[in-house]
């Protein structure tokens, strides 16, 4: 599972010219989903985003805050092309779950969002569907986050080497 997450002042989504979601100050987030993916690479990858410092403290100390800890919202935009390969210049989506059931595993994902976090607090788009999403960048501020791969004994990246799509542990 794929994720990028970007800080915003602001981010919705436009469907068919009409706008179906909307945050204020947040995180939006992009996630692609892998064949590979479980519930494991699900809360895993709930509890980065989630815990993910990337706003100021009330001191104005960078890095600080989550977007738990300041109680801001959260927009999540279902985006397989994150799992895109390159062949040649031509992109290839075979690493992406199938439609139907990254459907299924996308809804658990809100699910899990807001089973950890305020529901009211976690919007998303539509899902499958041809979508405008407008993000308004704060700083800029984007990172890339990537669960470990099936089966990884731990996704300490100070305790791991990445070999293609393979965790090993540095000691074994």
């Amino acid at each position: 599972m794929k994720a990028v997450v970007q800080r915003v002042t602001r981010a919705s989504v436009t469907v068919g010219g009409e706008q179906i979601s909307a945050i204020g100050r947040g995180i939006c987030v992009l996630l692609g989903i892998s064949l590979e993916d479980t519930q494991k690479e699900l809360e895993h990858m709930v509890r980065k985003i989630l815990n993910l410092r990337v706003f100021e403290d009330e001191s104005g100390k960078h890095w600080s805050k989550s977007v738990m800890d300041k109680q801001y919202e959260v927009l999540c935009i279902s985006q397989f092309t994150l799992q895109c390969v390159l062949k040649g210049n031509k992109p290839d989506f075979h690493l992406a779950m199938p439609t139907e059931q990254a459907e299924s595993f996308y809804n658990s994902f809100l699910e899990q969002l807001r089973k950890t976090y305020r529901p009211e607090l976690i919007k998303d788009g539509k899902f499958g569907t041809y979508m405008q999403v407008h993000i308004q960048n704060d700083g800029p501020v984007t990172i890339e986050l990537e669960s470990p791969a099936p089966g990884a004994a731990t996704s300490d990246p100070k305790q791991c080497i990445i070999i293609g799509r393979n965790w090993i542990l540095k000691n074994s």
